[in-house]
């Protein structure tokens, strides 16, 4: 006799899944659009413009009054890194919307969209199942993600296009359309092409096109940052945003990047929901595996499911390596948001509600109670709590249009500037209690350390420079002077701003002559004169081949910000 068995079946049966009509969508529609109506409410009550965004305006600002993509009519510099959210920002101005608004609430607006998208791609990954939130609950009680819900920068941007383009990848990779979509990162914001890359390595990896395809996706793909590339090469004569020059991100500080990173983690205590999510991941992952039931859209999930994962933890190894960000959290939260992607939601179980549980009860605490040390100041490794310094300095709760009534030292630069601007003279300025002299230009010449400032009050017919670098290709090109903080730690010497934007015969009262002497002595030298010539010099054909040829090494060129020094390795004296 023998004895037939029945197949074993799973001792978990794999999460329900919500049937047709329209009362059982409302379970599903709440699931992805409730976090991002909180997000947004949250962003909404902490809504502020940060210093940098203001260098975004500027530029919007000389675009809309003719002079074209730069900080300063005359010398074509790329301050700007975020190259679609600068573009977003000249079309909301040119139908009449102020820049800066259209900065706060068009990227409050991007990013809980962002948390919609993100949403929704994860509820096709796991083929319609009832779900829970999980991601979203704990990218929801992070402080950082409401203040960078607006800031003015490309956050909000950023958050709706790597949410949007998980989306497509996910739902429709073999469209074109999806290509194009995936391969705008380096334009959102240059670091994003690593989740470009990874993303479209995914996409080939889910269609595995024939060779025509491939390169017809790679086109579509590559096209777009292609030409803007070779425009910024001939038009900028860089490879990349001045700002990536200044902060020299291809260098290494891991040290600095760890320091970093542990001020997000520790300070929220931000492991404890990581190692539930990672827990529930397992165990929801083997119930489906042991359900068998997944849908057509879900045999795609190793693939969509690993892309973002992998993407984000590229991203936080990159913020690592080049030592992080000076704004608290910032430069992690695409990372994080990458890596919570596949589980933005998740199906319905007992773990998946035990750990949503848990996971929310973290996200009121985090919300409600854990905040840095140094909130409203710079930390002691010179970290921000940005929001809350400008804040402090504006006296007013929400800062969209600095006034700096709460900054004594501030507002005495501002008088100073606006007086000079009245005044019609040709006037240099360095920092608030630096040199004064005359400009040979018929405006007003400023270095100033809060660069946005600066561009906000500085007439757009004259200049606004910084010592740092992120509008002064000079101080970008310097070398670093080590001990400041990241992305701050470079320093023209007034003596160069004398030499290259004064009057000769007339040395601003405070600089070393000598100084002015040899600076003005480098400026005529070698790659200093060519760094000069490639973004002053009229835009000729020529100019632009020129500019394109020698991008390479322009980019990579440094000297010393010792005048001197300066100029014996560029005039080999």
């Amino acid at each position: 006799m023998t004895t037939t068995h029945s197949p074993a079946q799973p001792t978990t049966s794999p999460p329900p899944v919500l049937p047709p009509g329209s009362a059982a969508r409302w379970p599903r529609v709440a699931v992805w659009l409730v976090p991002a109506v909180l997000v947004a409410c949250a962003g909404f009550e902490r809504r502020w413009m940060s210093d940098d965004a203001f260098i975004y305006v500027r530029t919007v600002r000389q675009v809309l009054a003719g002079n074209g993509p730069v900080f300063n009519a005359g010398e074509r510099v790329e301050s700007s890194t975020g190259t679609l959210w600068q573009w977003l920002l000249v079309a909301a101005g040119a139908v009449g919307v102020d820049p800066a608004s259209a900065a706060v609430y068009g990227g409050l607006v991007l990013t809980g969209a962002g948390f919609a998208l993100a949403g929704l791609g994860a509820l096709r990954l796991h083929g319609g199942r009832v779900a829970v939130p999980l991601g979203s609950l704990l990218l929801a009680g992070l402080p950082p993600v409401w203040d960078f819900a607006t800031s003015g920068l490309e956050t909000g941007l950023l958050t709706c296009w790597i949410a949007g383009a998980w989306l497509a990848l996910a739902t429709r990779p073999r469209s074109l359309a999806t290509s194009v979509l995936l391969g705008l990162g380096p334009l959102v914001r240059p670091d994003l092409g690593l989740v470009s890359a990874v993303f479209l390595g995914a996409q080939w990896l889910l269609v595995r096109p024939s060779w025509r395809g491939a390169l017809a996706g790679a086109g579509a793909a590559g096209a777009l940052p292609a030409v803007y590339e070779v425009f910024r090469a001939g038009y900028y004569g860089h490879l990349v945003p001045l700002p990536a020059v200044t902060k020299e991100a291809s260098r290494s500080l891991w040290g600095r990047g760890l320091e970093y990173l542990g001020d997000l983690v520790l300070t929220y205590a931000l492991w404890v929901p990581l190692v539930v999510v990672v827990v529930v991941v397992v165990v929801v992952a083997a119930v489906l595996v042991r359900g068998g039931g997944l849908r057509p859209v879900a045999a795609r999930v190793p693939v969509a499911a690993l892309a973002p994962v992998v993407a984000g933890v590229l991203c936080w190894m990159y913020v690592v390596k080049v030592g992080g960000d000076f704004m608290h959290g910032r430069m992690l939260l695409p990372g994080l948001l990458l890596m919570l992607l596949p589980v933005f939601v998740v199906p319905v179980s007992r773990a998946g509600v035990c750990a949503a549980v848990a996971v929310g009860a973290w996200a009121v605490v985090s919300a409600g109670w854990l905040r840095v040390p140094y909130e409203g100041t710079i930390g002691p490794a010179g970290i921000a709590d940005e929001r809350g310094v400008y804040v402090r300095q504006n006296a007013e709760p929400h800062p969209v249009h600095h006034t700096f009534a709460g900054s004594p030292y501030h507002l005495r630069y501002l008088r100073e500037v606006r007086e000079a601007a009245r005044s019609g003279a040709p006037t240099l300025l360095y920092g608030g209690n630096g040199p004064r002299g005359t400009a040979d230009s018929p405006s007003v010449t400023a270095s100033y350390v809060v660069l946005g400032l600066n561009g906000s009050v500085v007439p757009l017919g004259g200049a606004a420079l910084d010592p740092i670098g992120l509008a002064h290709p000079l101080a970008a090109h310097s070398e670093r002077i080590g001990g400041g903080r990241v992305g701050h730690d470079k320093w023209l010497p007034a003596a160069w701003l004398a030499a290259d934007r004064g009057v000769p015969s007339d040395p601003p009262p405070g600089t070393d002559p000598a100084q002015v002497a040899a600076a003005r002595r480098a400026l005529r030298c070698g790659a200093l004169a060519e760094l000069r010539a490639a973004t002053r010099d009229p835009l000729t054909p020529g100019r632009f081949v020129r500019n394109v040829a020698g991008a390479w090494e322009r980019t990579a060129f440094r000297f010393p910000n010792d005048p001197v020094a300066a100029e014996r390795k560029v005039c080999g004296r």
